[in-house]
């Protein structure tokens, strides 16, 4: 299969700017916000009445994705998700055809192991994107995901699900001006590129004091 990229119209993106006050940082919140549905089929990690709900459009080939989840996402869910304080929507943004086709065989991953399979591969992804055959060494952590081989070879020639993968990230380039990864929307607004965990607990202490 040939490689593919989504194709999104250029717009500005928000973005948070933290402004000392009394000498800590303070978080300034971008001021538009979208309405953010959350479908059956999304991947959630944390409680469905969380006050604050994360979607995350990222690529399992990108470099900042894999940073946020190995640096910022750990606090993120110790912190906030664990206390019922914040829950996760993973939504794929693949941006190139190994992204694609590695976000297809995540979706065939049920349960809870959905997220710690999206860990091993970002935690991992040099020694998979970089691999000579890199779709041999996926299977390779697909099969320690419990997958067999009939499934993996099943689940990442799945056509169908591929093109429904694209028309979701399509949907999110649409809705939220998606245009980079890893861009998370937080109750509506905005955020692009990866964080220090710092930055994020900031955000979500002045939501909640929003609210």
């Amino acid at each position: 299969m040939e490689r593919r990229k989504i194709l999104i119209g250029a717009a500005s993106l928000a973005a948070i700017a933290l402004i000392g006050r009394g000498g800590r940082a303070a978080v300034e919140l971008p001021d538009k916000v979208v309405e953010t549905p959350v479908f059956d089929d999304d991947r959630v990690l944390g409680e469905a009445t969380a006050p604050i709900t994360i979607i995350e459009y990222s690529s399992l080939t990108c470099p900042h994705c894999a940073a946020f989840h190995t640096n910022a996402l750990p606090g993120i869910r110790e912190n906030w998700i664990a206390k019922g304080r914040v829950r996760l929507v993973y939504r794929h943004f693949p941006l190139d055809g190994l992204a694609l086709r590695a976000a297809a065989v995540a979706n065939c991953i049920p349960g809870e192991r959905y997220f710690a399979f999206l860990d091993v591969l970002f935690q991992n992804q040099d020694r998979w994107t970089r691999a000579s055959d890199p779709l041999k060494a996926l299977a390779q952590f697909a099969a320690l995901a419990g997958l067999s081989k009939s499934r993996f070879d099943a689940c990442i020639n799945d056509q169908a699900e591929m093109e429904r993968i694209i028309r979701r990230a399509q949907e999110g380039g649409r809705a939220f001006d998606v245009q980079a990864t890893p861009t998370l929307i937080i109750n509506g607004r905005k955020f692009e590129g990866a964080r220090a965990y710092k930055d994020y607990d900031e955000i979500f202490r002045a939501l909640d004091a929003e609210s």
